[in-house]
Order: C-alpha cells, then structure tokens, then sequence
C-alpha cells in the first residue's frame, strides 16, 4: 500500500488551510470486503449528501484507491495501524526539526474513533481534528481534553437530521463547535442564538472557535436535500 495520508493540497478545502495538512481518505460506510459500517453514526440525508465523490472522489482511480485502502484496514488492521503510525511518526518528526506544528484529519469521509486506535499523544506536533455525527463521541473528546489525558485532538460535531436543537444549544454551551450544512448563498450571523462563524473559510475553523456552529454551504447533491440534514434558510 503506498501511502495513506494525502496532502492538504489535494482537497479544495484543505488547501486553505494556513498550516500544513494531511488528510485520510477511505471509502465510507460499508464500502469495502466485510460490509463495515465506517460511518456508524450515518443518517440517510448525510449519505445521500455525502462528498465521497465530489471533486477528485469522481474519478474511478481515485475511488479504487480509497476503497483499496477501506479494504487495507478491516483486512489486515494491525499492518494497516502499523502503516499510519510511521507515517505520522515521519510527519511529526520532520515537524519537530522545523519548529511548526502540523494537522491530521483522520476522517475524510468516515468516521472512525481514531482515538482508541491510536495513542494521538505521542505526536507532539501534530493537532489532529475530525467531524464526527456521535454526540457521545464528541463529548467524549472534549472531556479527555479537559483532564490532559488527550490535548491534540478536535472534534466537531456534524449536524443532521436526527439532531434537536436542544442538542445544538447543549454542544454549543459545552464548547463544542457544531457543523451546520444551510441551503443558502449567504450564510447567517447566528441560528438559534449562536453565533455562526464561515466553516467554508478554512478546514481548520474548528480548531480556531469553541462553541459556535461551524457554517457550511450547501453542494453537489446537499442542495437538494429534502432529509432534513441540510437546513433550508
């Protein structure tokens, strides 16, 4: 398998990022030999509005790849595991002799909790960051980093159609950044009395605000979203 983590540069959103930024691409949902659910939180909405395919996901070699690389880690976890250790070991190193810090997104289209996967810790230059659509998972993260057993690790909560707004005000008032998809050209101030700030700008938004939603304008399939997952302003 050659390597797994991409460079920022190959996503339309990434590339804004004002660090460096690795991402891991990998097919979602159960896209792969053993029909693992990779997004075991999915909604129908989130999967009919899912960006697998959008961009460079549309063309077939670059598809194969991530499926390939699904197969890789419900096959053979541990080579897989082994794999995205030393790459990120070789990242983080390069990073320490450069005196910069650097960022890793796990989840590019799945939703794996890679955080008991993999000891984030021993990184120390490198912040990772997800979206993730388990409540549970969200506040787990945010707890751990609250009592120093894990402090390079962001994780926002992605909204959908099986969220409340109760549950939107709670994550918000727990500090924990909520990534709305709105079917808009203009995105708004505040929703529900919270502050919106442009998740579009950059992918690192979340790692720069806490407890705001995390606007995000609708594409490809999102816009005509009828699930309730895209919220129509």
């Amino acid at each position: 398998m050659k390597t797994l983590l991409s460079k920022g540069s190959t996503n339309a959103k990434t590339i804004k990022n004002d660090y460096e930024t690795y991402i891991l691409y990998m097919s979602p949902f159960t896209q792969n030999d053993k029909n693992i659910n990779l997004c075991p939180f999915a909604t129908n909405g989130c999967k009919e509005a899912c960006l697998y395919s959008a961009g460079r996901g549309s063309f077939s070699n670059v598809k194969q790849a991530r499926i390939n690389k699904s197969n890789y880690f419900v096959n053979n976890k541990e080579g897989f595991l082994t794999q995205l250790k030393q790459e990120l070991s070789k990242i983080n190193n390069k990073a320490v002799k450069q005196n910069k810090v650097v960022y890793v997104r796990l989840n590019g289209t799945t939703d794996i909790n890679w955080s008991k996967l993999i000891d984030m810790r021993k990184y120390s230059n490198i912040h990772f960051y997800d979206y993730t659509k388990g409540i549970k998972r969200a506040y787990n993260v945010k707890l751990m980093n609250e009592h120093t057993t894990l402090i390079n690790y962001t994780v926002a909560y992605s909204y959908n159609e099986r969220t409340t707004v109760k549950d939107i005000i709670d994550l918000c008032n727990n500090g924990i950044n909520v990534a709305v998809v709105f079917n808009c050209t203009t995105l708004p101030i505040n929703y529900k009395g919270i502050k919106v700030v442009d998740g579009d700008k950059t992918d690192l938004e979340m790692t720069k605000h806490t407890g705001v939603i995390l606007g995000l304008t609708a594409k490809g399939k999102a816009k005509k979203d009828s699930s309730g997952f895209v919220i129509n302003l």
